[in-house]
């Protein structure tokens, strides 16, 4: 009796391990679809739908271009689960603690979280050193030469291509890893591949990756102030914006006029009437950008400038338009709490990266190389409890959207940025490696700053440049410094700009004075210095051009004095509205 109740126990237990182990497979494809359904969606809204990267209509050329976007698409959703790895296991851990024995949460686990992590770090190296370089190699391939043209020829060429890349890239890794830690250096680990040259290729990229975001955070901190002003609506302190959308109105039918009276060679799609009326002032751009001179010249040189200012003009007009038709709510209340909440959540970042360094030199603190296992469920990870953590998953996404607005502004970003409906196939799969390696290192960043005190499950708490504590430190150190220099150069570059403007004007006043008086010092010299007494005649001359130098220096001064005031007038009272009256300011 005794015997069959624990074979029964024990089925239990493995049919129960059974139905947790398939469960958790199928959260896991769940989360998958709904990720790479929203990464298709997001690369359709960029890439370029023309046959210039269909190459052709044969129906060859449409299977390698489909499977390669496939592979970005796969790419990009790894992508963003390796973002959300982080914030997805802090709330867990807070969901746990509010609710232990809710019905509703027990499929919510330990062994869900760490399941999550070694499957995004598996396909992080999946995609990044097999995915991406296949899914490239295979759109520039042709096939051999000699070999029946078709998708199994190129795939052979991307096969032996690849293995090439691979067996060059493995070979500098044992090279690098041998001068590193000479211990290892044995034949035997040249083909240990997955459990050696994988992890210690990633810790490389990851380093990267963390380098990288060194340099786009802070520059995201600065850059995001400007993109939120530019996507909602300002407030309208001490302007008129109908009477600069007006003038502005007035402004772009000169441009039209001027441009359909120009005499040059021109094309009209069509020809449309010019209505003065404000609200159909601007409604015939369309055909106005179908002109194209043809020849070259001063008259060509105009009408191009024409373009361009014609350009300006309709972004000017829809930015007014826009302030027009928002509410006072979202013009006085939306945008400063948006800007505040920047200002904040930077501000809440620099501080703890400081207390992070400062435990880091004390000792409070450990590197955050991963020793434990970690349990879900146990503690709250923050003294403030689900407040303090969703505080920190807040700024675990707000790292993630500055390094992502901060990468896309980098200089040599420029070829690379993508643009809707015009980013070729090769382009976008340099964006999702660029955007695979800043994801999967911001869980790192995270740990390294500070930011939450979740340890790093599976192999991304074993990465072994995470137990160096002068590398942390330094990059403590690093980060804050420059994002808070990066922070008062935003705030402070305009009331410097104006200090160095007046400096320099009263500058230019000093030395203009100064010279008038050496002149004026020397004519006197020179009028006392004279040995001709006798003669009235050119006394009475010197001294009436004595007295000329002297009259003319006076008005020199005056004039000086009279154009420093009027530098020194606000450039406010001098425009009364108008186009003049936003450049002024």
């Amino acid at each position: 009796m005794d015997t069959t109740t624990e074979e029964d126990e024990v089925a239990d237990i493995r049919e129960q391990i059974f139905h947790n182990t398939v469960r958790e497979h199928i959260i896991f494809l769940l989360l998958f679809l709904l990720l790479y359904l929203g990464s298709f969606a997001l690369i359709g809204r960029f890439r370029r739908r023309d046959r210039e990267d269909l190459f052709s209509t044969d129906d060859d050329e449409i299977t390698v271009y489909r499977i390669s976007l496939w592979l970005c698409t796969f790419s990009l959703a790894v992508a963003v689960g390796a973002a959300l790895l982080l914030p997805i296991s802090i709330a867990s851990n807070e969901v746990l603690l509010l609710y232990p024995n809710s019905y509703y949460v027990k499929w919510l686990n330990s062994s869900l979280i760490q399941g999550l992590w070694n499957h995004v770090f598996l396909f992080s190296n999946l995609a990044l050193f097999v995915l991406l370089p296949f899914a490239y190699l295979f759109t520039e391939s042709s096939g051999f030469s000699g070999h029946k043209k078709g998708v199994m020829a190129r795939v052979y060429e991307t096969f032996t291509v690849f293995s090439l890349l691979a067996f060059i890239v493995f070979g500098m890794t044992y090279v690098v890893s041998a001068l590193r830690d000479p211990e290892r250096n044995s034949f035997q680990a040249l083909f240990n591949l997955g459990k050696y040259h994988l992890p210690f290729l990633y810790s490389c990229v990851s380093f990267l990756g963390v380098l990288l975001l060194l340099v786009c955070t802070p520059m995201g901190f600065v850059r995001l102030f400007g993109v939120v002003g530019q996507v909602l609506v300002k407030p309208n302190l001490l302007r008129d914006v109908n009477e600069e959308f007006h003038a502005f109105n007035l402004e772009e039918a000169t441009v039209r006029r001027k441009l359909a009276n120009a005499n040059i060679n021109i094309e009209l799609k069509s020809v449309t009437t010019i209505d003065y009326a404000p609200s159909k002032l601007c409604t015939g751009l369309e055909d106005l950008y179908q002109i194209r001179p043809t020849g070259k010249g001063a008259n060509g040189h105009e009408s191009v400038k024409l373009f361009e200012r014609l350009r300006e003009l309709e972004a000017e007009r829809k930015s007014l338009d826009k302030q027009r038709s928002s509410s006072a709510l979202q013009r006085n209340l939306v945008y400063p709490v948006a800007m505040l909440l920047l200002l904040l959540l930077t501000g809440i970042t620099v501080l703890l990266v400081v207390q992070n360094t400062l435990e880091l030199l004390i000792g409070i603190k450990a590197v955050p190389l991963s020793t434990r296992q970690f349990t879900l469920g146990i503690t709250s990870l923050s003294k403030l409890g689900p407040l303090g953590a969703a505080l920190e998953v807040a700024i675990i996404t707000y790292l993630g959207v500055t390094s992502a607005v901060g990468l896309y502004t980098m200089p040599f970003m420029r070829n690379v940025r993508p643009q809707r409906r015009k980013t070729s196939l090769s382009q976008l799969i340099a964006n999702c490696g660029l955007v695979l390696i800043l994801s999967s290192a911001l869980p790192l960043l995270s740990r390294i700053l500070g930011i939450t005190n979740f340890d790093l499950l599976g192999d991304f708490g074993q990465i072994e440049w995470l137990g160096n504590l002068l590398i942390v430190l330094l990059y403590n150190v690093i980060f804050g410094t420059a994002a808070t220099l990066c922070l008062v150069n935003k705030f402070t570059a305009t009331v410097r700009r104006e200090l160095c403007a007046r400096l320099k004007a009263l500058f230019d006043y000093s030395s203009h004075l100064e010279s008038s008086i050496s002149s004026l010092s020397k004519l006197a010299a020179g009028s006392s210095h004279s040995h001709n007494p006798a003669n009235g005649h050119s006394s009475q001359q010197q001294q009436q051009q004595f007295g000329g130098g002297e009259t003319h220096i006076s008005q020199r001064v005056t004039n000086n004095n009279h154009q420093s005031h009027h530098q020194d007038t606000p450039a406010v009272l001098i425009s009364n509205g108008g186009p003049e009256h936003k450049k002024s300011l």
